[in-house]
């Protein structure tokens, strides 16, 4: 029964995880990349606009560092629920 218990709150949390990184990534990529984009043009980085960078790289780039950030929070929880190697 523990057992049982322990995986669904292994899941719960890879869950509440999840949610809040896509909810990150939407924000980046749909906020700053479209909603703020005229603000955010006003700067500029490299000769390019700071709304345009975010529309065609930031994006892609904070999605890569969400990954490494999951890694790193899924290793802390196998460890916390005992499914480490």
């Amino acid at each position: 029964m523990k057992n049982r218990e322990n995986a669904k709150g292994y899941w719960r949390d890879n869950i509440k995880y999840v949610i809040i990184l896509l909810a990150i990534w939407f924000a980046v990529s749909y906020g700053a990349g479209i909603l703020l984009k005229d603000e955010l043009n006003q700067i500029k980085i490299g000769g390019f606009k700071l709304g345009f960078w975010f529309a065609q790289q930031g994006s892609m780039y904070v999605f890569v560092i969400i990954i490494f950030v999951y890694v790193r929070l899924m290793n802390k929880l196998d460890k916390k629920y005992g499914y480490d190697e």
